[in-house]
């Protein structure tokens, strides 16, 4: 690719963008086949919309993600058929908290491969970003933190875990399907009994995106080469996945994954045979996604 004479700049997209696009999108939808096969064009928009790409950099930028979507059909969805085969055979059975922070760890582990493979590309993209993208890079920011207090920091505690119970509850409920209103009553106290602090989650948000930006504007600013900028980058993927275990918030962080997996116990527990039935299923419609996904040629 003919990057070499871009003027070296800054570039954020790292964590979130290349994983968090491409997941989020395919993480509610009923065709999951769909969402994926369109969905180098939606990480395109999302990287648009981070630091609205001019028009030298909109080509080089498309088939970077066109060979990342390749490589990651290729090689990564049938390590994700594996996971998800996992989990049927939990769910049939009785899971413990060890069997799903083990499941973490293995999505975690994915994640993360995938942001390193990204890196040579999102080095030139680094390199490439103007001084006017880093201005909308922060100002996106600053709206997604805006749009985090309005919807997460609104009322009191208790409207606060209202809302978050009911976030969890649409997840529940698109693996799930329906619960009983004596189920929501138990899943509700469960929801209640993680540690409720949006301030620390705010302060994580502005702590990550200040490193994003120092890291660019650094770029920017000494005319970094690719290998430094992409150790830079890797430094920073790296810091951000330990950032919960050497944090001086730790203990709320532990508490807080500790919760939360005994509030996905609580529901598998109380599913009924129907219930655990519909997520058997949808676990099967993904499995035979990837697979299909896995075995086109594109």
């Amino acid at each position: 690719m003919q990057k070499s004479n871009m003027p070296h700049s800054s570039g954020r997209t790292l964590r979130r963008l290349f994983l968090i696009a491409l997941m989020a999108l395919l993480a509610g939808c009923s065709s999951l086949r769909l969402a994926y096969n369109h969905g180098d064009t939606l990480l395109y928009w999302w990287i648009d919309a981070y630091v609205d790409l001019n028009s030298d950099q909109k080509s080089w930028v498309k088939k970077d993600i066109d060979d990342l979507f390749r490589w990651h059909r290729k090689t990564q969805l049938r390590d994700y058929v594996q996971i998800l085969q996992t989990g049927q055979r939990q769910l049939a059975g009785n899971p413990t908290q060890a069997d799903l922070m083990g499941d973490y760890d293995e999505i975690k582990s994915r994640t993360q491969l995938l942001l390193f493979k990204a890196l040579p590309e999102l080095a030139d993209l680094a390199r490439s970003l103007q001084p006017e993208q880093i201005a909308t890079l922060e100002k996106k920011f600053t709206a997604n933190n805006a749009e985090f207090r309005k919807k997460n920091m609104k009322g009191d505690k208790e409207a606060q875990q209202k809302f978050r119970y009911k976030k969890s509850m649409e997840q529940f409920e698109l693996w799930f399907g329906s619960f009983t209103s004596e189920q929501e009553a138990q899943i509700r106290k469960a929801s209640d009994a993680r540690p409720l602090d949006n301030e620390i989650w705010l302060d994580e948000r502005m702590r990550r995106q200040k490193n994003i930006l120092t890291l660019v504007q650094k770029v920017q600013r000494e005319k970094l080469s690719k290998d430094a900028t992409m150790a830079l980058i890797h430094t920073l993927i790296k810091d951000s996945f330990n950032r919960l275990e050497n944090s001086e918030r730790k203990p709320f962080f532990d508490a807080y994954d500790e919760s939360t997996v005994q509030l996905i116990l609580t529901v598998i527990k109380i599913a009924t045979p129907v219930q655990k039935a519909h997520a058997q299923k949808r676990m099967q419609g993904w499995i035979d996604d990837f697979n299909n996904l896995a075995a086109e040629p594109k």
